[in-house]
């Protein structure tokens, strides 16, 4: 499994990686570290700092005073979209005049493709958790950081536009080479609601949540059996509450479904590793639909290395393409 992985990663450099470029004193603010994943591998010349710490929820962290001095320094600021307490103080300080540089929210994703999906299990209201593990959102992030930075340094506009395209191509790499792999009318019961966007982008429908919202308790095991039995598979967060971890591991074996354990929120690396992770976590299990587990675990392992095999081929196609259009 590592051995395919660095394959599909050594493949995926045959796309000319973003160069350094001489924008030192350019500094983006992003809210949370995934987020700044994307911007730091969309444009690598640029300072990157990020808000909130790793390891903290995000829905109950404030700002601190040396952190609304950088905000106050920055030249752009990045958001999820604007629902967590640090990004509505971000908009009140834009709006008071301390925060004097681009403060991107929602909106400004939206005209680039940005999307909320809806939470199917929860009154089918937009679901504003996990955005970013949608590769389609985070190009579109990218994107509305790109004609910011442009906007505040004109300069290098023409290095932000050749970066920009670069990790657009990069993403797109590894979205078409799963999505021709995925398979049709395929549904999950997840642990919460940002695990949606890592399967929504393939065509797999959330039906259920053990943890519906933020502030809605978990549901039972039990109640939820019924529902995961006819479903596809479990999805789970590596990084949730070990108590949430244990209750889908538990509807996985009592289901018989194959468990997904994705990384929701993640302190280094580049989002499209990630990407590439969670989304091969994904492929593995549902190219054994009806095993549990722990058979999943222990049974799948040629199956794997056929799937990410593919993979491999589909995606060195598209970045020899790629190569050749620069």
């Amino acid at each position: 499994m590592k051995r395919l992985a660095l394959i599909i990663l050594l493949t995926l450099a045959l796309v000319p990686l973003n160069g350094v470029s001489a924008q030192e004193n350019v500094t983006v603010v992003a809210t949370i570290a995934p987020i700044g994943s994307i911007v730091q591998e969309a444009f690598p010349g640029v300072r990157v700092e990020v808000i909130i710490p790793p390891g903290v929820d995000p829905h109950d962290y404030q700002l601190t005073a040396q952190q609304v001095e950088l905000l106050s320094k920055a030249q752009v600021i990045v958001t999820t979209g604007g629902h967590l307490p640090v990004e509505k103080r971000i908009a009140e300080l834009e709006k008071e005049g301390t925060v004097t540089g681009k403060a991107l929210f929602v909106d400004d994703y939206v005209k680039y493709g940005f999307h909320y999906a809806k939470e199917h299990w929860y009154n089918g209201k937009d679901n504003p958790h996990g955005v970013w593990l949608d590769p389609y959102n985070a190009i579109a992030i990218a994107e509305a950081t790109k004609e910011a930075l442009i906007e505040e340094d004109p300069a290098n506009a023409m290095t932000y536009e050749r970066d920009f395209e670069r990790f657009r191509e990069r993403v797109l790499a590894i979205v078409e080479a799963y999505k021709a792999l995925a398979p049709k009318n395929a549904t999950a019961v997840i642990q919460m609601p940002p695990d949606e966007y890592a399967i929504d982008w393939l065509g797999i429908k959330a039906v259920a949540a053990i943890k519906p919202e933020e502030e809605v308790p978990a549901i039972g095991v039990d109640q939820l059996v019924p529902t995961a039995e006819k479903s596809s598979l479990i999805v789970y967060g590596s990084d949730s509450p070990e108590q949430l971890k244990k209750a889908s591991i538990e509807l996985a074996q009592k289901s018989g479904k194959p468990l997904v354990e994705i990384t929701v929120f993640w302190a280094s690396g580049n989002y499209t590793d990630w990407l590439i992770k969670n989304t091969a976590s994904i492929m593995k299990a549902l190219s054994t639909p009806q095993k549990t587990a722990e058979k999943n675990t222990r049974d799948n392992t040629v199956v794997t290395y056929a799937l990410l095999a593919l993979i491999t081929g589909v995606v060195l196609g598209t970045a020899l393409g790629v190569i050749l259009k620069k």
